[in-house]
């Protein structure tokens, strides 16, 4: 009876604490295909279990080279290990998920993982709603792990996965925006400054921009770079990669033998290591390989360009020249508020946008959408593009 109500009374401790700090988080990304990313995993699995090495692996890549696959599946590997894992993603279309968000996210983990840290986490409730992002890292972070029994081993302490790092902020098209990314790396830079906070593993992705090289200089990091573009050699661990993947889903839909062969050996040098490029090619080459492969072999350029060339294919093949100018403005309502909107948007708000609701008609012009973008556009009732880099696209002078 009394080991009951100790298990009711510790419930309602952390069910009060986690509800007092508050967590929003989105779950990381599908883990890499089985069989693949095999080399690049195993040295990111060795500078983990590296206790004399740095605290902080930054994996940095180009856009759409499979930062967050390898991230989930380092996550998982963490986890079939029995280990201990924090997990956070950024996704600049989630204004809700903040450097606020992030570390109040963290504390809850904690908060769960370490009883003892309870009731350093409760003391520093006068700053669960601080907006000072610098005194909340303190309140929630950096004081209450200080408490922490030195005692436990490396090993046993959490590992903390940070997908896509740059996507912090936002569009970063406001002040806000620049200023929470800003404080996400001044805070992240006391994983490497502080001793108790050195004994925890930071695994983080991204791409490589400047101020996060600023931030963690090979001096005090670890750099494992992804290779894309001219960086990738025909032969090797990147190419093969992509190889592997694109066999299996060419397989899949049923395509001869001898095309297949054809279509690797066209395939492959182009995408450049680019996974988002394999991964889109394959989704549009669903619905009518052969054809569609024809399509592509117009393609022109490798690396981003090249991915920027798959993009203005799929967006032609889907829509063609016969599209009235009604429906091409509410493509193009559909797709910039996509964009803009700091929130994911369901049926109920796109259909009021102009162009797209038509009065007294049975029209489904979000149907079309759907339809026509199925290869980089998630089809369930909240539009999502699959990639980032789809965006930088529709921004760019390739799509203008």
């Amino acid at each position: 009876m009394a080991k009951s109500v100790e298990r009711a009374a510790d419930k309602k401790e952390l069910d009060d604490l986690v509800a007092a700090l508050g967590e929003n988080r989105l779950p990381l990304r599908k883990p890499c295909m089985g069989g693949t990313r095999t080399t690049i995993l195993q040295e990111i699995e060795n500078e983990i279990e590296n206790v004399n090495a740095p605290n902080v692996i930054w994996i940095r890549g180009s856009p759409g080279v499979g930062k967050s696959a390898l991230a989930a599946s380092i996550a998982n590997w963490l986890m079939d290990r029995k280990r201990h894992v924090i997990q956070f993603r950024f996704d600049r279309t989630q204004s809700s998920v903040t450097t606020i968000a992030l570390w109040r996210t963290v504390a809850c983990d904690l908060a769960r993982l370490f009883p003892s840290l309870r009731q350093h986490l409760a003391q520093g409730d006068q700053g669960h709603n601080s907006s000072d992002i610098d005194r909340l890292f303190k309140l929630l972070i950096e004081v209450p792990l200080s408490a922490l029994d030195d005692a436990i081993r490396r090993e046993r302490l959490p590992v903390i996965v940070i997908d896509a790092l740059d996507e912090c902020g936002g569009l970063r098209h406001d002040a806000s925006g620049k200023e929470d990314f800003q404080s996400l790396l001044h805070t992240l830079k006391r994983w490497t400054q502080v001793d108790h906070l050195k004994r925890f593993k930071l695994v983080i992705t991204s791409r490589p921009e400047d101020g996060i090289s600023r931030t963690f200089p090979k001096t005090i990091s670890i750099h494992i770079a992804i290779p894309s573009g001219s960086d990738v050699e025909l032969g090797d661990s990147a190419s093969q990669d992509i190889h592997v993947f694109l066999k299996s889903r060419l397989e899949s839909m049923g395509m001869e033998g001898a095309l297949i062969r054809k279509a690797l050996d066209y395939l492959v040098p182009r995408a450049a290591g680019i996974f988002i490029w394999a991964t889109t090619t394959a989704n549009f080459l669903e619905s009518d390989p052969e054809s569609r492969f024809a399509m592509l072999e117009k393609g022109d350029g490798k690396g981003l360009k090249g991915l920027y060339s798959l993009y203005s294919t799929i967006v032609k093949a889907s829509f063609g020249h016969d599209l009235e100018k009604e429906e091409i403005g509410a493509i193009t309502s559909v797709i910039g508020a996509m964009i803009f909107a700091k929130k994911p948007l369901d049926d109920n708000v796109l259909i009021t946008l102009p162009q797209v609701k038509i009065p007294d008609s049975n029209v489904n012009r979000l149907g079309l959408i759907r339809k026509g973008l199925a290869s980089v556009i998630d089809s369930g009732p909240i539009l999502h593009f699959h990639h980032r880099s789809f965006e930088d696209f529709l921004l760019s002078e390739f799509f203008l």
